[in-house]
């Protein structure tokens, strides 16, 4: 797609520097990623940065007319937090690499989520590529790093004692996205704390500390996805994240739901294809044109790409899922091989208190070379699939 960058890259690239690439990683954290990092930044023009941030524009200023009646209804009754807030801290924007009829790049919404992402990791990343390949550097558009860090201070830490504001997840060292918590941790010296170690006294909650001190949690760097939550058999806390405690979160878990799939169908922009809720489908559009999603589902989980009437039928609650119209990601990352792969970018915001509207940090990619663009469905050997990042050209 930008064949100055791609051909110099792929002239450079060994496998030897990315087995360096993540060796580095690894070095500087401590840990290997739980998921396959990709051998290649992608490199997009200028252009469709612009498209990107145009949309997302026209996303958020949609979002923010949606009335507060309506965001209610997406959150399931089982799984209704109190104390929510006004907006989100995080929004993550999906959008698929594809090409306009004039063969242009095009980007077209998959999905979003008020929920956080790789922040913390995709900052790493981009400086180890950035020391492999040097001449990389001279794309480099990123927030100043220390800005960047204040930002996420500001939104996280807020005015509190990072000994009093946890990452809270479940079992976090089998999470795949471990590596993310441990940066966290050393930037913000905020502590990642697994749900089932938490105490409630009354209406506060606490973590034990190195030295076995109960230490006060008064904000939440939340990870937890209650969907995931509940699905795990036997797991037992003190503190049930469903009652009304004096905690602020970051995000509210509400959000999880409110921005989600739940809005698709509402939203409507030249780069936005088609959604409907399942149990509004119109009888008259070709349903082998869409991809049948859960509302709440997360990496990937429940698409089914090839619905058919019969599969509507047998939905037993057709409200909680949408029809989104089928768009094709556009092969154009080749591989040193002549191989291509394809992908869709996650655009990275991030909610200062008392804004208008969310600031834009970063973005990651996900590179496929099969019909699903989670990092979940590659081969682990598979070159040019898995976590990327996307640099732009001007």
């Amino acid at each position: 797609m930008v064949p100055k960058y791609r051909d110099q890259f792929n002239q450079e690239f060994t496998n030897e520097k990315y087995e360096l690439m993540k060796e580095m990683i690894h070095e500087k954290t401590g840990q290997y990623t739980g998921f396959r990092l990709c051998e290649t930044p992608v490199f997009l023009p200028y252009s469709f940065r612009e498209k990107l941030l145009y949309a997302a524009e026209s996303i958020l200023e949609q979002i923010n007319k949606i009335p507060k009646e309506v965001f209610d209804k997406a959150i399931p009754a089982n799984c209704f937090v109190p104390n929510d807030t006004d907006k989100p801290h995080f929004l993550c924007i999906d959008f698929g690499i594809c090409r306009g009829a004039d063969g242009k790049p095009m980007p077209q919404l998959i999905e979003l989520q008020a929920f956080p992402s790789l922040y913390a990791f995709e900052e790493l990343h981009r400086d180890v590529v950035f020391e492999v390949f040097p001449f990389l550097s001279e794309l480099s558009q990123r927030i100043p790093y220390d800005q960047l860090i204040e930002i996420m201070k500001e939104v996280i830490v807020g005015d509190e004692n990072p000994e009093n504001v946890i990452l809270l997840e479940v079992y976090p060292e089998r999470q795949k996205t471990k590596i993310d918590f441990k940066i966290t941790e050393d930037l913000l010296h905020i502590k990642t704390v697994c749900l089932s170690k938490v105490k409630k006294r009354g209406r506060e909650i606490f973590y034990e500390n190195d030295n076995g001190e109960l230490v006060r949690i008064k904000r939440i760097y939340n990870r937890i996805i209650l969907d995931e939550l509940d699905k795990i058999e036997g797991f037992e806390s003190e503190f049930n994240i469903r009652e009304d405690v004096d905690v602020e979160w970051v995000t509210h878990p509400n959000w999880f739901y409110k921005i989600s799939k739940y809005v698709l169908p509402l939203l409507e922009h030249t780069y936005i294809p088609e959604s409907y809720y399942a149990n509004e489908f119109p009888s008259d559009e070709n349903i082998e044109e869409y991809v049948l999603k859960p509302l709440y589902s997360f990496a990937g989980g429940g698409i089914n790409l090839h619905p058919t009437k019969e599969t509507l039928a047998q939905l037993d609650d057709p409200s909680q899922y949408i029809l989104q119209k089928k768009v094709e990601y556009a092969e154009v990352f080749r591989d040193p091989n002549g191989d291509y792969a394809k992908g869709e970018i996650r655009m990275l915001f991030i909610w200062k208190p008392g804004d208008e509207f969310p600031t834009y940090l970063n973005n990651l990619v996900r590179m496929t070379k099969s019909d699903m663009a989670n990092v979940d469905f590659n081969k682990a050997d598979q070159m040019w699939t898995g976590s990327s990042f996307a640099l732009f050209v001007k």
